[in-house]
């Protein structure tokens, strides 16, 4: 993926512009600045469908108004202006430009919601507590027999998003190769980007790295690895897990379609002379060659898409030595949510994962037992990933600076930031999960 071309610096916006003067936080204060997007000053042709409104559709716009400004006014979410004194408790979100708010979600339903926040028509002095209110009523929203007609007004995924060989590079450089400078500004040191296991919440008391390692170790404890371990690892990251595995004096051969983790990766193993214990290969996991004692996968499954999770479940089998283990960290969905996203262009496939999809509890079954794995072990920890996702997307509102200056614009900061939002939303309102799997050979019980 091209990085972002750099737009002109946001300047201040009087109080009747699209970004508003007023935002503020619940007690009152004035809340977090927010990268200023004025829809004329987008980029568009990085940003096309920011920079434009969708056509006029008078029907579904007014559908729109009609279900979506029931929907936040029912739920208490509807601000009136951005400099209006709401004494209510609770996230709110304001809407700059309702016409065009309205537009986008009437053509593009939640890809819309998301443009629009994007092209700065509308905010939250709370986004991931609106969007946590928004999610946990999702199936409010649009009436049942409305629900019925989804595939009318749904758009379906670009058939170029399939993780074929080609497709999976390309998809993968879509989102891990932006820049590893980008993924530094809210990640910890560490740089594990999947979710870590806190001891308590909210995490004041220790730091994300220590969390993730404890994530990191109880994964490795899952399958044993210690002194002379054979590990293979299907999605290296930028190393974390493959270094402490060979601190413990396993080998390991990882797999990533990363040039950018692949390099620095690298550089961290050979920074903790530990180059002759950790091989980094750029492969694709249907190519992975070997017999292992034990193999790790950490929230790779989502980025692998449904059409190819037999290969997949095939490959980590494959690879597994006689009395082999495989631990698998694997964010979740309700599987009948899972049906409708599959056949669905989200905002999340457009803009951040293409081809990517996050698998239910029953796929994940059903394909293991195909490959002739069984589960000894199935643990959830969906609250952990929520507090997760609220340190990043802290860390990457303190560190816009740092964004702005590797050159991603005002428009590429606020579509990040609703994506860790919109995530974190997810798990806040249990609509997500995510999980750690123990497996091994045998029929699925």
């Amino acid at each position: 993926m091209t990085r972002p071309a750099l737009t002109s610096e946001p300047r201040p916006q009087p109080a009747d512009s699209p970004v508003g003067a007023c935002p503020r936080g619940p007690a009152g204060a004035p809340a977090a600045a927010v990268s200023a997007v004025r829809r004329a000053d987008v980029d568009a042709e990085r940003w096309p469908d920011v920079a434009r409104l969708p056509s006029p559709g008078p029907v579904r716009t007014a559908v729109a108004r009609h279900l979506v400004g029931r929907a936040l006014d029912r739920l208490a979410l509807t601000r009136p202006s951005p400099c209006a004194d709401v004494t209510a408790a609770g996230p709110r979100l304001t809407l700059h430009d309702a016409d065009a708010f309205y537009r986008r979600v009437g053509r593009d339903g939640l890809i819309g919601f998301g443009e629009s926040y994007m092209a700065g028509e509308w905010g939250s002095d709370d986004l991931a507590g609106a969007l946590t209110v928004l999610a946990g009523h999702v199936d409010e929203l649009v009436p049942a027999p409305l629900r019925r007609l989804r595939d009318l007004w749904v758009t379906a995924r670009p058939a170029g998003d399939r993780n074929t060989r080609d497709g999976a590079r390309s998809n993968i450089r879509h989102h891990y190769d932006l820049s590893n400078d980008l993924f530094a500004t809210f990640l910890d040191p560490t740089l594990t980007y999947s979710s870590a296991v806190f001891t308590a919440f909210p995490a004041r008391f220790e730091s994300l790295a220590s969390a993730q390692h404890r994530k990191i170790d109880r994964l490795l404890d899952l399958v044993g690895v210690g002194e002379g371990t054979r590990l293979l690892e299907i999605g290296t990251g930028w190393g974390e897990l493959a270094l402490r595995a060979a601190a413990r004096g396993a080998r390991v051969t990882t797999l990533t379609l990363s040039a950018e983790q692949a390099t620095l990766a690298r550089e961290r193993i050979a920074a903790a002379k530990l180059t002759d214990r950790v091989d980094v290969q750029l492969r694709d996991y249907r190519d992975a060659e070997g017999r292992y004692d034990a193999a790790v996968s950490v929230e790779m499954i989502e980025a692998v898409g449904a059409d190819y999770w037999p290969a997949y479940f095939t490959a980590l089998r494959r690879t597994l030595a006689p009395g082999g283990r495989i631990a698998l960290q694997a964010i979740t969905m309700g599987h009948q949510q899972m049906l409708h996203t599959a056949a669905t262009h989200t905002f999340i496939s457009k803009y951040v994962f293409p081809g990517g999809l996050i698998p239910s509890r029953e796929a994940i079954a059903e394909h293991c037992a195909a490959a002739g794995l069984r589960t000894l072990a199935d643990n959830g920890f969906g609250e952990h990933y929520a507090e997760t996702l609220r340190l990043w997307r802290e860390r990457f509102t303190a560190h816009r600076p740092a964004a702005t200056e590797l050159g991603f614009d005002p428009v590429f900061q606020r579509m990040w930031e609703f994506y860790l939002a919109y995530s974190e939303a997810g798990f806040r309102s249990r609509y997500l999960d995510v999980r750690q799997l123990l497996l091994t050979e045998g029929t699925h019980r």
